[in-house]
C-alpha cells in the first residue's frame, strides 16, 4: 500500500517555488492545498513505502474532513476508510469486552449518520496509512505537486530570493535545490527545525503505552457489548483501549500505563485480558510509545516554516494531533500562495505562527489533562461484581468518567478556536465566544471559523466560497440591487492590491433563516481558510478589512473598522 518508486538525485529540479521536507499527512496536504491554488511544490520524503502496520492516528475530525472536502478528497477518503461511519459512533467504557458497560459517549469524534450540521462533513475513523495513501495518490495525479521518495533534506541556507536546500539519497550523495519557501513537515526530529536552532519545549508522560495490531477470527463474535468505535477497558490486570481496524479480522489495542522496557510483556496475554476471554490472537506488530507535550517557541522565520509535528507534539488523547497538523498546513498554504502571487502584505506570512501556535498550545493542554485520566486510573475489580457492591462501583465509575467528556465530545476544540487578536482580523467590539473544549457556539465573530449552514439539502454554505477571499452578503439585504454594485469598493480595493476576492449574495438557509441571523451582520469577509476576517454592513469598511486580512495594514484593538478603512485609503 502506498508504494512509489525511489527517486534519484538526477530527477530533482534545480528550482521550485515551495520545497516541503516530509511527506506525511501535513506535508502532503500542504502540497495539495498549494496545488489547488496553482502553486508548484516538491515534497521530499525518505520513506519509499507506507508502513500499514503502524496505524497511529485514526481520528479525522469534522474540521479536517471539511479541509479535505475543500481540496476534493473527502469522498475519496471515506471510500478508502475500512470502517464506515455507520458501523459505530460511540465510545464505550467497560470492565472488559465480555463484561459490563460502565459508560458510553455517543457520537464521539463528530461521528454522525445523516446530514451533519456544524460542518459540511462529519468525522471519519481511518488509519493514518490509509489517509497517507489517499493523499499520495492525489499528489501523483496533480500537475502542480510532486512527491519524491527515498530522499531526505539534510540542510538549508538563506540565499537571495529564498532557500538553498541540500537533499541527500540513501548513499549519502547530495544535490541542492533552490526554493522561494521551505516547509519543515519532517516530524518530531525535524531537520528543518534543528537548522533554525529551535528546540521543542515541554515534557513527557511518566508512563508509556504499547500499541498492538492483531488479527482475531473469534473476537467479533466474543464481544458481548454493543458495537463501538473504541472500547476503553478498566481492567485491574490490563487497562487500555480496543477497536476495529476494519470489518474483517484486524483490530488494534493500546495498553496504557506500562513500562515498555519491562521484561516478560506478552501482547497476546494483554489482549486476552482486555477482552476477558481466551480468544485467538495473531500479533501483527507492537509499538511502544510515550505521550509527549512539546511545542516550538517559534514556527519559523525568513521563508522557512515548521508544520505539524515539527512544531508541536500532542498526546493522542482525543485524536487531535494529526488534525492540528492539517490545520497548520491549511493556514500556511494560502499565505505562501499569496506571497508567490504578489498580493501578500508584510504582515501575512508572519501571522502563521501567531495564529497556529496558540491553537496547538490549547490542544496540547486539553489532551494532557485527558492523559491524567486514563483507563488504569479507573480500574477496579468491583466493576465486574454482582450485587450492590458491583452496582455502587459501576455508578461511582460512571460519574467519575464524566471528566473524559472533552476527549470524545470536543467540538469546542475542533471548531471553537479563533484567530481573534492577530494582525489579519478586524474585531468589531462584540464579545468573543468563550473558549470551551466541549461546547461550540457558532459565531461569525472575526477570527472564528465561519458558522456553517446548509443552503439546501445538498449545498453547503462552504460550497459557495471562492479560492481567495469571499465577501458573503445576506441576499435579503440586497433585494433589488446588484451585490457587486453595492460592494464595489471591495472589488476596487481587491483590484488595486491584486487580492483575489469573490462577492456573493447567499441565503436564506434551507430552514428559511436569513444569513444575517447566522452572522449577526449583513456581510462577512471570509478568508481562504474559511475563517471570518470581518463582519459588518459598510462596503467601505469591508474594503479596508480586505487590506488588513491580506496583511497590508496592521490592525490593533484601538482602531475601529472606519479608521482602518480610512487608513487603507490613505496608504493606497
Amino acid at each position: 500500500m502506498g508504494t512509489l518508486h525511489t527517486a534519484g538525485l538526477d530527477d530533482l529540479p534545480g528550482e521550485v517555488p515551495v520545497l516541503i521536507s516530509g511527506g506525511g499527512p501535513s506535508g502532503l496536504f500542504l502540497a495539495l492545498d498549494l496545488a489547488q491554488r496553482g502553486i508548484r511544490s516538491l515534497v521530499i520524503e525518505p520513506r519509499v513505502s507506507i508502513d500499514a502496520d503502524r496505524p497511529r492516528a485514526k481520528t479525522t475530525n469534522a474540521r479536517t474532513m471539511t479541509h479535505l472536502r475543500r481540496i476534493g478528497l473527502a469522498s475519496a477518503l471515506r471510500s478508502a476508510a475500512p470502517l464506515p461511519v455507520d458501523f459505530a459512533q460511540d465510545v464505550i467504557f467497560c470492565s472488559s469486552l465480555t463484561g459490563r458497560e460502565i459508560r458510553r459517549f455517543p457520537n464521539a469524534f463528530q461521528l454522525e449518520t445523516g446530514r451533519y450540521q456544524p460542518q459540511p462533513e462529519c468525522g471519519q475513523q481511518v488509519p493514518q496509512p490509509v489517509l497517507e495513501s489517499v493523499l499520495r495518490d492525489a499528489v501523483e495525479a496533480s500537475t502542480h505537486a510532486t512527491l519524491m521518495t527515498g530522499l531526505r533534506v539534510k540542510s538549508s541556507s538563506n540565499v537571495a530570493g529564498g532557500q538553498q536546500v541540500t537533499v541527500v539519497d540513501a548513499a549519502g550523495q547530495s544535490r541542492t535545490v533552490r526554493s522561494s519557501f521551505l516547509a519543515g513537515a519532517d516530524g518530531g526530529s525535524s531537520t528543518v527545525r534543528r537548522g533554525l536552532g529551535i528546540r521543542l519545549e515541554g515534557g513527557s508522560a511518566a508512563l508509556s503505552n504499547i500499541s498492538i495490531l492483531f488479527r482475531s477470527t473469534e473476537l467479533a463474535s466474543t464481544i458481548t457489548l454493543d458495537p463501538a468505535v473504541q472500547y476503553w477497558v478498566l481492567g485491574p490486570g490490563t487497562a487500555g483501549m480496543v477497536g476495529r481496524m476494519n470489518l474483517d479480522q484486524t483490530w488494534w489495542a493500546i495498553v496504557q500505563g506500562v513500562d515498555a522496557n519491562a521484561e516478560g510483556l506478552d501482547p497476546v496475554a494483554m489482549v486476552r485480558s482486555l477482552v476477558g476471554a481466551d480468544i485467538d490472537v495473531d500479533v501483527i506488530a507492537t509499538d511502544p510509545w510515550t505521550a509527549r507535550m512539546l511545542l516550538a517557541p517559534s514556527y519559523g522565520e525568513d521563508g522557512v516554516f515548521l508544520v505539524g509535528d515539527a512544531a508541536h507534539q500532542n498526546p493522542p488523547w482525543g485524536g487531535h494531533g494529526f488534525n492540528t497538523c492539517i490545520g497548520d498546513a491549511a493556514n500556511l498554504a494560502w499565505k505562501i500562495a499569496a506571497a508567490l502571487e504578489g498580493w501578500a502584505g508584510p504582515e501575512l506570512l508572519a501571522s502563521y505562527g501567531l495564529e497556529r501556535r496558540p491553537v496547538a498550545e490549547r490542544t496540547i493542554n486539553d489532551a494532557a489533562a485527558n492523559g491524567k485520566a486514563l483507563a488504569y486510573h479507573f480500574a477496579d475489580p468491583a466493576l465486574e461484581a454482582q450485587g450492590s457492591d458491583g452496582d455502587a462501583a459501576r455508578a461511582s465509575a460512571k460519574e467519575a468518567l464524566g471528566v473524559k467528556q472533552s476527549e470524545f465530545d470536543s467540538l469546542g476544540l475542533v471548531l471553537g478556536y479563533s484567530y481573534a487578536g492577530t494582525p489579519l482580523v478586524v474585531p468589531d467590539g462584540s464579545p468573543i465566544p468563550v473558549e470551551d473544549p466541549i461546547r461550540y457556539t457558532p459565531s461569525a465573530s472575526p477570527g472564528a471559523v465561519l458558522p456553517h449552514a446548509w443552503l439546501d439539502d445538498s449545498t453547503s454554505l462552504y460550497d459557495v466560497l471562492g479560492q481567495g477571499f469571499t465577501l458573503l452578503v445576506d441576499a435579503l439585504s440586497v433585494v433589488g440591487s446588484a451585490v457587486e454594485d453595492l460592494y464595489a469598493p471591495v472589488l476596487a480595493a481587491a483590484a488595486e492590491r491584486g487580492v483575489p476576492v469573490t462577492v456573493t449574495a447567499v441565503g436564506p438557509d434551507r430552514r428559511g433563516i436569513p444569513m444575517s441571523e447566522h452572522w449577526a451582520a449583513d456581510a462577512v469577509l471570509v478568508r481562504p481558510d474559511q475563517h471570518v476576517a470581518w463582519r459588518g454592513s459598510s462596503a467601505e469598511a469591508a474594503a479596508g478589512a480586505l487590506s488588513v486580512a491580506a496583511g497590508w495594514v496592521h490592525h490593533n484593538d484601538s482602531h475601529n473598522t472606519k479608521e482602518i478603512a480610512h487608513a487603507d485609503a490613505v496608504i493606497s
